[in-house]
């Protein structure tokens, strides 16, 4: 499974917040609202984000199994500040092999976050079926859906976009990955699985003041685009320099196309 840097996640982690969807968040809350307590299994759970983005939508009383491969992420996570009710247990798992060991066990709510695009067909097709068989409700939440727009525009908008959705397609470490199309799919899935499905934008907006990220994610773009081969080296690199320059100018906004959803097994809870 593909490591994130944990300065990365820190980066991102504001604009994700203000990204989920309200709605579907609402909904997960209501449905979870009035319980004594919840039980929570967080899938490839990073530095503790979800936890930090969601925990204040729950009863007081929480368990959260956080689950990732990565240790360093996890230690973070783990030793993250949580409410005195809120229990961590952090579960160190690869989950492109042992994902029916992070669902065993007692849980209410199965969530991840930024994970289903870079999951292939069969995994997502193992993740329905188990979660389904344990008749657990799950939020996925920020999943792109290559959607990406730009102001001002750049002539090779296009054509780095398209390289970048095809870059998405990629083994992350899952297989090849479902990429833009994952939510779309995984919604599917659920819904033939027979589970009633919320779903809803959720996008990264960027205005002109958040230059930090808009240079780190146009840099990925261009570093994306390039391994794919199919744009000239001299022109991604004019494309990122006036993307920059666009950055520098306080001129430039970007808007990140990402879905949320909330898969609830019909007759639960």
């Amino acid at each position: 499974m593909t490591s994130f840097a944990a300065d990365w996640l820190a980066l991102r982690e504001p604009y994700d917040g203000d990204a989920r969807n309200p709605d579907v968040l609402a909904v997960v809350a209501a449905t979870f609202g009035e319980l004594p307590s919840v039980m929570v299994t967080d899938l490839a759970c990073g530095t503790g984000s979800t936890l930090r983005a969601i925990s204040s939508h729950f009863p007081r009383r929480q368990t959260w199994r956080l689950a990732d491969n990565n240790l360093s992420l996890l230690g973070r996570a783990a030793s993250a500040q949580a409410g005195a009710d809120i229990i961590i247990n952090p579960m160190p798992v690869d989950l492109a092999h042992d994902l029916e060991a992070a669902l065993d066990g007692p849980a209410d709510l199965v969530t991840a976050s930024a994970l289903l695009d870079l999951v292939s067909a069969e995994w997502l097709e193992r993740f329905v079926v188990e979660t389904s068989a344990r008749r657990l409700p799950v939020y996925a939440a920020l999943t792109y859906d290559g959607r990406i727009y730009f102001d001002p525009a750049d002539r090779f908008d296009a054509a780095i976009v398209e390289a970048v959705n095809r870059h998405q397609r990629r083994d992350k470490g899952f297989g090849p990955a479902l990429g833009p199309t994952a939510a779309a799919s995984a919604i599917a899935h659920f819904e033939t699985a027979g589970h009633s499905v919320v779903k809803g934008q959720a996008d990264w907006i960027f205005t002109a003041e958040d230059r930090e990220i808009q240079n780190e994610v146009a840099t990925g773009w261009a570093t994306a685009a390039q391994e794919t081969g199919d744009l000239a080296r001299s022109e991604i690199l004019e494309w990122l320099t006036r993307r920059r320059d666009f950055v520098a100018a306080g001129t430039s906004r970007m808007r990140v196309g990402h879905v949320d959803f909330f898969a609830r097994p019909t007759g639960t809870l």
